[in-house]
Protein backbone atom coordinates (compact mmCIF):
# COMPACT_ATOMS: atom_id res chain seq x y z
CA UNK A 1 0.00 0.00 0.00
CA UNK A 2 3.29 2.28 0.90
CA UNK A 3 4.44 1.56 -2.72
CA UNK A 4 1.07 2.50 -4.40
CA UNK A 5 0.87 5.68 -2.43
CA UNK A 6 4.40 6.88 -3.34
CA UNK A 7 3.49 6.01 -6.80
CA UNK A 8 0.13 8.07 -7.10
CA UNK A 9 1.98 11.16 -5.14
CA UNK A 10 5.14 11.12 -7.62
CA UNK A 11 2.34 11.10 -10.55
CA UNK A 12 0.15 14.04 -8.78
CA UNK A 13 3.93 15.33 -8.64
CA UNK A 14 5.01 15.48 -11.90
CA UNK A 15 1.59 16.34 -13.33
CA UNK A 16 1.69 19.31 -10.99
CA UNK A 17 4.86 20.36 -12.71
CA UNK A 18 4.03 19.58 -16.01
CA UNK A 19 1.01 22.01 -15.56
CA UNK A 20 3.37 24.96 -14.38
CA UNK A 21 5.92 24.28 -17.40
CA UNK A 22 2.68 24.77 -19.72
CA UNK A 23 1.10 27.52 -17.72
CA UNK A 24 4.79 29.40 -18.48
CA UNK A 25 4.69 28.98 -22.02
CA UNK A 26 0.91 29.55 -22.16
CA UNK A 27 1.00 32.96 -20.38
CA UNK A 28 3.55 34.11 -22.90
CA UNK A 29 2.13 36.72 -25.71
CA UNK A 30 4.82 35.84 -27.83
CA UNK A 31 4.16 32.42 -29.16
CA UNK A 32 2.95 33.29 -32.30
CA UNK A 33 3.65 33.50 -35.64
CA UNK A 34 2.48 36.83 -37.70
CA UNK A 35 3.25 38.51 -41.44
CA UNK A 36 4.85 41.53 -41.58
CA UNK A 37 3.96 44.29 -43.58
CA UNK A 38 6.28 43.24 -46.47
CA UNK A 39 4.82 39.56 -46.17
CA UNK A 40 7.56 38.17 -44.02
CA UNK A 41 6.60 35.31 -41.72
CA UNK A 42 7.80 36.45 -38.23
CA UNK A 43 7.53 33.84 -35.20
CA UNK A 44 7.54 37.20 -32.41
CA UNK A 45 9.26 34.55 -29.92
CA UNK A 46 12.27 36.23 -31.52
CA UNK A 47 11.22 39.49 -28.92
CA UNK A 48 12.06 37.40 -25.83
CA UNK A 49 14.51 38.71 -23.63
CA UNK A 50 12.79 42.42 -24.93
CA UNK A 51 10.11 44.42 -23.39
CA UNK A 52 7.64 44.56 -26.03
CA UNK A 53 4.59 47.58 -26.68
CA UNK A 54 2.05 45.88 -29.03
CA UNK A 55 -0.65 48.43 -30.09
CA UNK A 56 -3.45 48.27 -32.94
CA UNK A 57 -2.92 51.07 -35.55
CA UNK A 58 -4.95 52.98 -38.01
CA UNK A 59 -3.58 55.46 -40.78
CA UNK A 60 -6.92 57.45 -40.64
CA UNK A 61 -7.68 58.20 -37.52
CA UNK A 62 -8.30 60.89 -34.61
CA UNK A 63 -5.64 59.03 -32.94
CA UNK A 64 -3.26 58.37 -35.78
CA UNK A 65 -0.83 60.82 -34.14
CA UNK A 66 0.56 58.93 -31.69
CA UNK A 67 2.69 57.35 -34.54
CA UNK A 68 4.78 60.17 -33.15
CA UNK A 69 4.63 59.30 -29.85
CA UNK A 70 5.32 55.56 -30.56
CA UNK A 71 8.45 55.86 -32.03
CA UNK A 72 9.97 58.64 -29.74
CA UNK A 73 8.95 56.48 -26.93
CA UNK A 74 10.96 53.45 -29.37
CA UNK A 75 13.75 55.69 -30.25
CA UNK A 76 14.05 56.18 -26.51
CA UNK A 77 14.53 52.97 -25.19
CA UNK A 78 15.44 50.66 -27.97
CA UNK A 79 19.12 50.56 -26.76
CA UNK A 80 17.80 49.56 -23.87
CA UNK A 81 15.72 46.37 -25.01
CA UNK A 82 12.42 47.86 -25.78
CA UNK A 83 10.73 46.98 -29.35
CA UNK A 84 7.35 48.32 -30.50
CA UNK A 85 4.92 46.18 -32.92
CA UNK A 86 2.26 47.66 -34.97
CA UNK A 87 -0.82 45.90 -35.57
CA UNK A 88 -2.85 47.60 -38.42
CA UNK A 89 -6.50 47.02 -38.26
CA UNK A 90 -9.23 47.95 -39.79
CA UNK A 91 -12.16 46.62 -37.26
CA UNK A 92 -13.13 50.39 -36.01
CA UNK A 93 -14.91 52.38 -38.58
CA UNK A 94 -12.80 50.98 -41.13
CA UNK A 95 -10.15 54.20 -40.42
CA UNK A 96 -7.15 50.98 -41.82
CA UNK A 97 -8.54 50.78 -45.44
CA UNK A 98 -5.02 50.44 -47.30
CA UNK A 99 -2.90 47.77 -48.70
CA UNK A 100 0.16 46.48 -46.48
CA UNK A 101 2.38 48.50 -49.17
CA UNK A 102 0.13 52.05 -48.33
CA UNK A 103 0.11 51.61 -44.75
CA UNK A 104 4.31 50.98 -45.10
CA UNK A 105 4.29 54.16 -46.98
CA UNK A 106 2.03 55.85 -44.64
CA UNK A 107 3.65 55.06 -41.76
CA UNK A 108 7.30 55.64 -42.83
CA UNK A 109 6.86 58.94 -45.07
CA UNK A 110 4.15 61.15 -42.37
CA UNK A 111 5.82 59.65 -39.14
CA UNK A 112 9.04 58.44 -39.46
CA UNK A 113 7.82 55.25 -37.98
CA UNK A 114 10.97 52.42 -37.97
CA UNK A 115 9.62 50.16 -35.06
CA UNK A 116 8.03 46.60 -36.54
CA UNK A 117 4.83 46.58 -38.35
CA UNK A 118 2.25 43.61 -39.22
CA UNK A 119 -0.06 42.51 -41.74
CA UNK A 120 -3.53 43.85 -40.69
CA UNK A 121 -5.21 41.81 -37.94
CA UNK A 122 -8.74 41.55 -36.31
CA UNK A 123 -8.56 42.48 -33.09
CA UNK A 124 -12.09 41.38 -31.54
CA UNK A 125 -14.66 38.72 -32.23
CA UNK A 126 -14.29 35.49 -34.01
CA UNK A 127 -12.05 36.34 -36.46
CA UNK A 128 -9.43 37.87 -33.92
CA UNK A 129 -5.90 36.96 -34.15
CA UNK A 130 -4.50 34.38 -31.53
CA UNK A 131 -2.62 37.38 -30.20
CA UNK A 132 -5.21 39.57 -29.80
CA UNK A 133 -7.55 36.68 -28.13
CA UNK A 134 -5.32 35.83 -25.75
CA UNK A 135 -3.89 39.51 -24.69
CA UNK A 136 -7.78 40.43 -24.39
CA UNK A 137 -8.96 37.44 -22.08
CA UNK A 138 -6.12 39.04 -19.57
CA UNK A 139 -7.18 41.55 -16.31
CA UNK A 140 -4.37 43.74 -17.38
CA UNK A 141 -4.47 46.73 -15.31
CA UNK A 142 -5.39 49.45 -15.49
CA UNK A 143 -7.22 48.92 -18.51
CA UNK A 144 -8.61 45.13 -17.11
CA UNK A 145 -9.54 42.41 -19.39
CA UNK A 146 -12.42 42.22 -22.64
CA UNK A 147 -12.71 43.45 -26.23
CA UNK A 148 -10.66 46.76 -27.78
CA UNK A 149 -11.95 49.43 -27.21
CA UNK A 150 -10.78 51.26 -30.48
CA UNK A 151 -7.34 51.71 -32.31
CA UNK A 152 -4.40 52.46 -30.64
CA UNK A 153 -4.90 50.46 -27.39
CA UNK A 154 -1.69 49.41 -25.69
CA UNK A 155 -0.39 46.19 -24.33
CA UNK A 156 3.33 45.86 -22.53
CA UNK A 157 4.53 42.01 -22.42
CA UNK A 158 7.83 41.53 -20.28
CA UNK A 159 11.13 40.12 -21.18
CA UNK A 160 9.91 36.91 -20.67
CA UNK A 161 6.86 37.41 -23.37
CA UNK A 162 3.94 37.75 -20.49
CA UNK A 163 1.74 40.28 -20.76
CA UNK A 164 2.22 43.18 -17.92
CA UNK A 165 -0.01 46.19 -18.56
CA UNK A 166 -2.81 47.19 -20.83
CA UNK A 167 -3.55 50.74 -21.48
CA UNK A 168 -6.96 52.36 -22.85
CA UNK A 169 -6.45 53.83 -26.45
CA UNK A 170 -6.09 57.77 -25.54
CA UNK A 171 -3.50 56.88 -23.02
CA UNK A 172 -0.21 58.11 -24.96
CA UNK A 173 2.55 56.13 -25.48
CA UNK A 174 4.61 58.36 -23.89
CA UNK A 175 2.04 59.18 -20.73
CA UNK A 176 3.89 58.63 -17.62
CA UNK A 177 2.15 55.81 -16.40
CA UNK A 178 2.86 54.11 -19.95
CA UNK A 179 6.62 54.58 -19.67
CA UNK A 180 7.10 54.25 -15.68
CA UNK A 181 5.82 50.53 -16.79
CA UNK A 182 8.29 50.68 -19.51
CA UNK A 183 11.06 52.06 -17.32
CA UNK A 184 10.37 49.20 -14.65
CA UNK A 185 10.21 46.45 -17.03
CA UNK A 186 13.68 47.47 -18.42
CA UNK A 187 14.98 47.75 -15.36
CA UNK A 188 14.11 43.94 -14.81
CA UNK A 189 17.35 41.64 -16.67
Amino acid sequence: MTVSCLIIATSLQTTAEEKVSDKSDSASALNESMKTLDGKTVNLSKYKGKVVLIVNTASKCGLTPQYTELQAVYEKYKDQGLVVLGFPCNQFRQQEPGTAKEISEFCTKNYGVTFDMFDKVEVNGDDACPLYKHLTALDLQPKGKGDIDWNFEKFVIDRSGKPAARFAPKTKPDDETVVATIEKLLAEK
